[in-house]
C-alpha cells in the first residue's frame, strides 16, 4: 500500500484483482465464491486477490431489513410439488420486462445457492424427512418459498461473513464511495478503481482518501433507499447509483420501484402475518385526536373489507390491478389517501376490524373462504389479531419488542412506503454490466422486471454473485485491462480530491441536507406509487435543476461528517434526474399503471368517490396497463453534454434460452471453456 498527500489530502492507494464494493448478503456471497473458484485455479492469496469495500459492515438492507417471516424464493423442495428452472423462468418475466436468459439462470443456480446458504449455517426449516417444505408467496404459483424468520437475510450476511473472514478476504469498513475511476473510451472503456472517503477517523479528525485500484469491479451497494422520504429501507440506505451513471453505465428499469405498507418508527415492511393476524386499521389527525375507522367508509361488507386486509398479508406490494372491485390494494391507495391529508396511519393488534353504522361486526365465519381456509389450516383462530399473531408467527412480535415498539400495548404507525427497486443496471447472464469488467449484482442489478415473487431479490443476489464471480475467475482470472492510461486517472482523482477541499473550505456553498431533503421529497411526491405525466415533467425539471445548481455552487460542509453528507447529496441528486427521466419516459409512452405505480390520468378509471387526486381536487382515475410495453425495457444511460444529462431507449428483452444439447456437446464445451462465450 503506497501513501501520498495530494492537495492536503492523505491518500492511501491499495491495489486489487477483483474489488466487491458492498457488505450485503451478494456481495459477500460474490466474494466467497471468487476466493474458492481462484482457489481451485491455483491462486490461494486472497488479501491481494480480493477485497471487500463497505460504508457499514452492520448496515444496509439485508443486515437490518426484513418483514413478518422475510422469504427466501428458489425453485420448489416440497416434496409432493413439481417445479423446474423453465417453470421458474416463466414465473419471473410474466409480468413483462425481464430477460430470460437471467431469469433462467436465477431458476437454475437457485438451488445450489439455497444448498450453499444451508450448508454455511443459515437455519432455514425442514422436515423430520429433510424436507424444506415451501410456501406461496405474492406473484407465486408454486410453493417456492421458504424462511429463516424475520431475520432470513442478516443470517445471510452473516453466515457469508464469517465465510469471508475465515479466507482471509480483506473488508475496507466505513468507507464512503465517494467516485469511480473511468479510463478509456468506446469499446476501452474501463473502471479502474474507487475513491471513497475513510469515515473511520475519530472525532473532528479530517477524514482521509483510499484509492482501490482493481482489475476488476463487482458493484453490490443495495438500493437507493434515501432517494425516497417516505421509506422502509435502513436509514443511510443511499446506494451509489449516480456514481454508477456517471461513469457510463447503462440503467434498466429504474421505473419499476416497488411499495408497501411499513411501519415508519422502526422501518419494517408489515407483510405476511401481519396483515393476515387482520388487525384493525385507524387514523388521527397529527396530534393522535380524531380516531376514525377510515376504510369503513369505502368498502361494501365487513367480510369484504376484513379479507381485503388479510390478503395484503401475501398479496403486500402495491399493486394497480387490485384496486378495483376493493381488492386487497385499495388498502393502499385509502392509506396513502389519509396520510396525504396530513393524518397517520395505525394498525391496532389489540383489536378486530371496526366498521360502519351499516356492516355488521367482525366475526371469523364472516371472511371470505380465502381468509377462512387459511386461518382454520393453521389453527388461527382466535379472539384478537395479536392472539391471531402470537399464534401464526410470534417471532413477528419479537422483533418490535427488540426496537422498543410493543404490538401487545400499543398501535403501530404505517405509511406506503418506498421498499425495494426492481430495476437497477444492465447486465448480461453473466451479471456483467455494459462496461465490461465491471459486475452489478443484488438489488443494484435491474434483472427483476415489474413484478417479482416475494424473496425472489434474495436469490437473485446470491446467484448473481455466484454467475459473476465464476465469470471473472475462468475469464478475468489474470492480465492487465485494456483501458486508458494512468493519467486518466490521476487527472480524475486530482479534479476530485480538488472538489472535496473546496466543499471542506467552502462557507458559501449548498446545504448538503437541505439537498437530500428536496430529492426525497420530490421523489416520494412524483416518483412513488402514484404517478402522473405533468407532474413527473415538472419534477424532472426541478431535479435537473437542482443538480445543474450543485455542479454551479458546490456544497459547504459542516464538520468532517459533512463531507460525508456532500459526495452522497451529489450523487443522490444525480440519480433522481435518472428516476425521473425514465419515469416521464414511460409514462409518454403510455405505460399506464403498472408493477407497484398507479399513473393518473383525468380519463381513466375511477377507483372511489371518496378517493380525492390531491393534485386536482377531484376523485383519483388511473389509466390501465400498456401490455405491449412488456416487451421491452426502458434503458436510461448517462449522456453528461446532453441538455438533459440522460437518453431512453427501448431495448427486447431477451427470450428464455433453449438448452437442448447432448451430454456429451455439453461436457465438451464446458471442458473447452465454450461456455463463458455462449
Amino acid at each position: 500500500m503506497d501513501e501520498k498527500t495530494i492537495h492536503g489530502w492523505h491518500v492511501r492507494f491499495h491495489e486489487h484483482h477483483t474489488l466487491i464494493v458492498g457488505a450485503g448478503a451478494a456481495g459477500m456471497n460474490c466474494a466467497v465464491h471468487l476466493h474458492e473458484f481462484m482457489a481451485q485455479n491455483g491462486v490461494c492469496d486472497p488479501e491481494k486477490r480480493i477485497a471487500v469495500v463497505t460504508g457499514g459492515l452492520r448496515l444496509g438492507a439485508s443486515r437490518m431489513s426484513g418483514s413478518d417471516k422475510q422469504t427466501y424464493y428458489k425453485m420448489g423442495t416440497s416434496p409432493d410439488v413439481p417445479d423446474s428452472a423453465e417453470a421458474f423462468a416463466k414465473t419471473l418475466t410474466a409480468a413483462g420486462c425481464a430477460h430470460g436468459d437471467l431469469a433462467l439462470a436465477e431458476g437454475i443456480g437457485s438451488l445450489r445457492e439455497f444448498y450453499h446458504l444451508v450448508q454455511a449455517g443459515v437455519p432455514f426449516p425442514h422436515d423430520p424427512a429433510g424436507s424444506y417444505v415451501g410456501y406461496k408467496t405474492d406473484h407465486d404459483p408454486f410453493q417456492r418459498a421458504t424462511s429463516a424468520g424475520p431475520k432470513t437475510s442478516k443470517f445471510m450476511t452473516e453466515r457469508l461473513q464469517r465465510q469471508v473472514e475465515a479466507y482471509g478476504i480483506k473488508i475496507h469498513d466505513h468507507q464512503e464511495a465517494a467516485d469511480l475511476l473511468v479510463t478509456g473510451e468506446g469499446a476501452g472503456r474501463r473502471i479502474a478503481g474507487v475513491v471513497t472517503v475513510d469515515n473511520a477517523c475519530d472525532g473532528d479528525a479530517t477524514p482521509g482518501v483510499n484509492v482501490f485500484l482493481c482489475e476488476n469491479l463487482v458493484l453490490a451497494a443495495g438500493g437507493p433507499g434515501e432517494l425516497y422520504a417516505t421509506s422502509v429501507y435502513p436509514r443511510g440506505q443511499f446506494g451509489i447509483h449516480g456514481l454508477a451513471l456517471r461513469a457510463g453505465l447503462t440503467a434498466e428499469n429504474l421505473t419499476e420501484s416497488q411499495f408497501g405498507l411499513a411501519s415508519t418508527k422502526f422501518r419494517w415492511n408489515v407483510s405476511g402475518t401481519y396483515m393476515q393476524a387482520i388487525p384493525r386499521l385507524f387514523s388521527t389527525d397529527a396530534d393522535g385526536g380524531d380516531e376514525r375507522d377510515f376504510l369503513a367508509d369505502s368498502f361494501p361488507s365487513m367480510g369484504r373489507m376484513a379479507t381485503a386486509i388479510f390478503l395484503k398479508g401475501y398479496q403486500w406490494p402495491f399493486d394497480p390491478q387490485r384496486i378495483e372491485n376493493c381488492a386487497s390494494s385499495l388498502v393502499d391507495v385509502l392509506v396513502f389517501a389519509e396520510t396525504q391529508k396530513g393524518r397517520r396511519v395505525y394498525l391496532d393488534f389489540l383489536h378486530n376490524p371496526a366498521g360502519s353504522d351499516t356492516m355488521g361486526p367482525f366475526t371469523l365465519d364472516g371472511l371470505e373462504e380465502e381468509a377462512l381456509a387459511y386461518l382454520q389450516s393453521t389453527g388461527a383462530l382466535e379472539a384478537t389479531p395479536i392472539e391471531r399473531l402470537e399464534h401464526m408467527n410470534p417471532l413477528a412480535i419479537d422483533i418490535y419488542a427488540e426496537n422498543g415498539i410493543d404490538l401487545r400495548a400499543e398501535p403501530l404507525e404505517i405509511a406506503v412506503c418506498a421498499q425495494h427497486n426492481n430495476g437497477g443496471f444492465a447486465v448480461n447472464k453473466w451479471w456483467e454490466s455494459s462496461i465490461p469488467h465491471t459486475f452489478v449484482i443484488g438489488e443494484m442489478a435491474g434483472t427483476h422486471g415489474v413484478k417479482r415473487p416475494g424473496g425472489s431479490a434474495l436469490n437473485a443476489g446470491q446467484v448473481g454473485g455466484l454467475r459473476a464471480a465464476e465469470y471473472i475467475a475462468n475469464r478475468y482470472a489474470a492480465g492487465p485491462q485494456t483501458g486508458g492510461s494512468c493519467g486518466d486517472v490521476e487527472q480524475q482523482l486530482t479534479a476530485l480530491l480538488t472538489k472535496l477541499a473546496n466543499v471542506r473550505a467552502s462557507g458559501g456553498g449548498l446545504d448538503p441536507d437541505a439537498v437530500i431533503a428536496e430529492v426525497q421529497q420530490r421523489m416520494t411526491a412524483s416518483a412513488g406509487h402514484v404517478r402522473e405525466l405533468g407532474d413527473a415533467r415538472e419534477a424532472l425539471a426541478a431535479a435537473l435543476d437542482l443538480y445543474r445548481r450543485v455542479e454551479a455552487e458546490g456544497f459547504s460542509a459542516k464538520g468532517p461528517r459533512g463531507l460525508t453528507a456532500a459526495v452522497r447529496a451529489e450523487h443522490l441528486a444525480l440519480s433522481s434526474v435518472a428516476f425521473l427521466h425514465a419515469v416521464t419516459a414511460l409514462i409518454e409512452q403510455g405505460g399506464g399503471s403498472r408493477g407497484s405505480h398507479l399513473v393518473a390520468a383525468g380519463d381513466g378509471t375511477e377507483i372511489h368517490p371518496d378517493v380525492i387526486d390531491e393534485r386536482t381536487g377531484k376523485p383519483l382515475r388511473f389509466k390501465p396497463e400498456n401490455e405491449s410495453l412488456r416487451a421491452g425495457t426502458l434503458q436510461v444511460r448517462c449522456e453528461p453534454e446532453s441538455p438533459t444529462l440522460f437518453v431512453t431507449q427501448n431495448v427486447p428483452v431477451r427470450p428464455i434460452p433453449q438448452h437442448a444439447k447432448a451430454f456429451e456437446t455439453a461436457w465438451k464445451d464446458f471442458r473447452e471453456g465454450r461456455i463463458f462465450d455462449q
